[in-house]
């Protein structure tokens, strides 16, 4: 799974279509977590999908750090993110510091997310986490490039709300594509059996939340004093 989510990223920069990307990181990924679900391992599907997102973080920063032109061609909403985040780190205005405009931004991500994983197996929903992944981690490796202490800026940029965020709508991803999956493939799963997880999942978005509305400012000095802005 690692290998073909790898391979997804020089699939897509070779064929050079930004929409196929997401598509393509999706594929790597979609056929572990069905085979987990079919064995009723949901832990398991869990885990390969925290997997697949963190490789998915950690391709897209490398392509913003070493090959940020190409990145930008590649990666949707990249670049419109990569300038707001820059700003934001620079003067402290932008969404990111201001709860009246990520709040509803958030809400709004997860109940598209939440419905695509309901309405296709999580077959759609994968995706879009993708497109998510892909422009938070072309951001943190523009920002080590553009930075005098590159792997400092990187760490402090992944912030620890935005990956329980990951976290959060991964679970949700499983768990709640699973039902179709089930009628699918002709495999047992009740959803109401997994509502510890969709709780977990749910109190992991609103410390997202608070933590953002409560450090983000802060925390953007941290970010800045290593971009030596």
């Amino acid at each position: 799974m690692i290998a073909a989510t790898v391979f997804s990223y020089g699939l897509g920069a070779l064929i050079g279509l930004a929409w196929l990307l997401p598509l393509l990181n999706a594929a790597a990924g979609y056929p572990w977590m069905i085979a987990a679900l079919r064995r009723g391992r949901v832990k398991t599907a869990i885990v390969r999908m925290l997997v697949w997102g963190a490789v998915l973080g950690a391709c897209a920063t490398v392509m913003g750090y070493a090959w940020p032109l190409h990145a930008e061609r590649l990666i949707l909403h990249g670049e419109a993110y990569r300038r707001e985040m820059f700003a934001f780190v620079l003067t402290g205005q932008g969404a990111e510091g201001d709860p009246r405009q990520f709040l509803p931004q958030h809400a709004g991500h997860a109940a598209l997310f939440c419905l695509l994983a309901i309405a296709t197996g999580s077959a759609l929903a994968m995706p879009l986490g993708a497109v998510l992944m892909n422009y938070m981690g072309f951001y943190v490796g523009a920002l080590a490039a553009a930075s005098t202490h590159p792997w400092r800026a990187a760490v402090l940029a992944w912030v620890p709300w935005a990956l329980i965020r990951v976290a959060s709508f991964v679970v949700l991803g499983v768990v709640l594509g699973a039902p179709l999956l089930a009628r699918v493939f002709r495999f047992s799963y009740r959803l109401r059996d997994e509502w510890r997880w969709i709780a977990l999942a749910l109190a992991g978005l609103a410390a997202d939340a608070l933590l953002k509305w409560l450090l983000a400012p802060s925390w953007r000095l941290l970010i800045r004093s290593a971009t030596g802005w």
